[in-house]
């Protein structure tokens, strides 16, 4: 009964640990993902650059598998190669010891003085929960919240640690766990078999690295039990991030978690070899048969993943070669969109990142309608059926891209929890809608150039010159609605609409006139629809650039993106002399010149 009391502790300080572990990753990954994005963007080539990154990546998530999974996602997004991911790998093994280092906190001793009693984990847990939950539930700070889900992870990671503590102190006079230590000790090979096994099980290594901390509060562990375990806990970490690796990725994705693989059982060779002949050669002779605490644990387990690390570092390519040769490339077959391949899955652990690639997504989409956009105008030029068939595949391309995003962030929408990222996450939704109407013009401008043609209207030379003028300032506004997506520039993206008013003012004055034209038999009926038709398309096409430009604004400012409409009424009754003067020289490049015509 006492035994299966002691698991069933065992078991609920572990869950407490694991919960710790996530909560406190979460809070991370959500206080850093920006942080995040822009050392990850920044990587070069250089895999000591690599090695480093992927360091730190892990000692901010918290996580090897997640860094590793993440990088997964960003090769598939086009962002690192196989060498660049190949260097994050060594890097995040190095970084995952911080939780190990971490918990070597229970080794303080406060007997010295009251300072020192601050810092073992049954004193500062509790702090850590109260300030959390402080931070969370009365601080209404976006940053605040962050910082709460940190320091309850943080707290809930050492109430854990505790409970896993208690539990196993009963071992310490346990004959039979006495025996099965022995067993291990004569036999380094079930040591590393074991740390394999229960990494898989249990899925964390930093959790299991926590439970031989937790087991050497007993007094009988050993160094030449632990190193082993140790060993095998890091082959363990690399089974679910091969298996996460192989999940719907590419080559180069597979590739990874093999050189993940490869990189800790090569460590694990070479240290086995090292500890062997040192062992026998007499080197510290107490050392091996000594009792290890928490810290000891902790440094073994950093002087591994960090020596494995500098000895494999110059043979990354060699390790890209093998990987290359264990995963082969099929035979290739032609990618439709290889720009939707950026929408990785796995990029969405860190929401930041998966906004980002949508957003990459959305500005070629927004260059791909614009060119569409230009390339049907020249229709009303000299109509082309060639030309016509390209547009259509367009927009075939420019719907699939809308599809395929839109699902994107409808799935990324339930991993996103800061505010930030929210407003961003609603601006893609709406910006690519609008994105996806102005493909759509582009067909209706196409099939008004058909049926111009097929009715055999013309346009008369009042009302070309006329469409030249007005073709020209949509042109320029939907420029601008992309520079200010590309660049993110509050600036330019203030310029849009008084540039669309002064489009709107436009299209009024020529559907008057047009109508004056259809009155004195100067225009046809026919041709005064289709010429209609085309202003209206063309204001359409400017409204949508406003929305784009409002949406842009709105992603930092809580009062544009709650309502669009109250902003847009109040900023055309105000007197803002930014705004007036920059819709004075549109009228100025643009309307006045209408007005001169006759």
């Amino acid at each position: 009964m006492d035994t299966v009391l002691m698991i069933i502790k065992l078991l609920g300080g572990l869950a407490m640990f694991l919960y710790g572990m996530e909560i406190m990753g979460d809070g991370l990954k959500q206080g850093s993902g920006n942080t995040l994005k822009k050392v990850l963007g920044k990587l070069t080539h250089n895999v000591f650059l690599g090695l480093l990154t992927g360091a730190l990546v892990t000692a901010v998530i918290q996580s090897s598998t997640a860094t590793i999974v993440l990088t997964v996602g960003l090769i598939g997004a086009g962002i690192l190669n196989l060498k660049q991911a190949v260097s994050i790998v060594l890097g995040a093994n190095i970084g995952t010891t911080v939780t190990a280092q971490i918990i070597r906190l229970m080794d303080i001793d406060s007997s010295g003085g009251s300072i020192l009693a601050f810092f073992k984990p049954d004193t500062l847990a509790p702090i850590a929960l109260v300030i959390g939950i402080i931070c969370v539930m009365f601080i209404k700070k976006e940053s605040s919240k962050n910082v709460g889900m940190i320091a309850l992870g943080f707290g809930i990671l050492f109430m854990g640690l505790l409970g896993m503590t208690d539990a196993v102190e009963p071992l310490s006079s346990s004959k039979a766990f006495a025996d099965i230590l022995a067993r291990f000790s004569d036999m380094p090979l079930l040591g590393i078999v074991t740390g394999l096994v229960t990494t898989v099980i249990v899925q964390s290594s930093s959790a299991m690295v926590g439970i031989l901390q937790a087991l050497s509060s007993t007094g009988v562990m050993t160094f030449n039990i632990v190193y082993p375990i140790i060993m095998g806990i890091n082959i363990g970490t690399c089974v679910t991030t091969a298996l996460v690796c192989s999940i719907g990725s590419s080559k180069d994705a597979k590739r990874t978690g093999v050189v993940h693989i490869v990189f800790n059982i090569i460590g694990t060779v070479i240290f086995m070899i090292i500890m062997e002949v040192l062992r026998k050669a007499g080197f510290m002779p107490e050392l091996w048969d000594g009792v290890v605490d928490s810290g000891v644990i902790a440094n073994f387990q950093t002087i591994f993943n960090l020596v494995t690390a500098i000895i494999l570092l110059p043979f990354t390519n060699l390790l890209v070669k093998f990987a290359c040769a264990i995963v082969k490339d099929d035979e290739e077959n032609e990618v439709k969109y290889p720009e939707l391949t950026a929408l990785d899955k796995k990029l969405m652990i860190t929401p930041p990142l998966a906004l980002a690639e949508v957003t990459k997504i959305a500005i070629h989409m927004a260059n791909v309608a614009r060119d569409n956009f230009e390339l049907s105008l020249k229709q009303f030029e000299e109509f082309d059926a060639e030309r016509s068939e390209l547009i259509s595949a367009t927009e075939e391309k420019l719907d699939c891209f809308t599809d395929r995003t839109d699902n994107y962030l409808i799935e990324l929408s339930s991993h996103i929890k800061n505010a930030a990222d929210k407003r961003h996450h609603n601006m893609l939704m709406q910006c690519i809608s609008d994105i996806e109407r102005i493909g759509d013009y582009a067909t209706n401008f196409d099939e008004l150039a058909k049926k111009k043609v097929d009715t055999e209207v013309s346009f008369s030379e009042t009302a070309i010159k006329e469409f030249d003028i007005i073709k020209d300032a949509v042109s320029e506004i939907i420029r601008l609605a992309i520079e200010a997506m590309t660049e993110e520039n509050d600036y330019v993206a203030r310029r849009i609409e008084p540039l669309e008013e002064v489009i709107d003012d436009m299209v009024l004055l020529l559907k008057n006139r047009h109508r004056d034209r259809l009155c004195q038999g100067i225009c046809s009926i026919n041709g005064g629809l289709i010429f209609m038709d085309i202003l209206t398309y063309l204001e359409r096409t400017a409204d949508q650039c406003s929305s784009i430009a409002m949406l842009l604004l709105g992603k930092n400012n809580d009062e544009i993106s709650q309502n669009h409409h109250l902003y847009m009424q109040e900023l055309h009754a105000s007197s803002d002399q930014s705004y007036l003067a920059e819709q004075e020289n549109r009228r100025e490049q643009y309307l006045t010149p209408l007005k001169r015509m006759i």
